[in-house]
């Protein structure tokens, strides 16, 4: 009874297993080679002018 389990398991193990001679599929094109931080300092210096600007405009209101 043991054997015959086992059998059929080493069945469907070989099934489950790729064809011979089949070639793998294509990897897929690489990604683009653009950075993700590009342009963060110039965001960063608009960002520090515009709360200077801010800050300066709100506290030439209240005086």
């Amino acid at each position: 009874m043991f054997a015959s389990i086992l059998v059929v398991f080493v069945s469907f193990a070989s099934i489950a297993q790729s064809g011979t001679g089949v070639p793998p599929p294509p990897a897929p094109p690489p990604p683009p080679g653009l950075p993700i931080d590009g342009g963060i300092v110039a965001l960063f210096i608009i960002a520090l002018c515009y709360g200077v600007y801010k800050s300066y405009k709100i506290s030439k209101q209240t005086a």
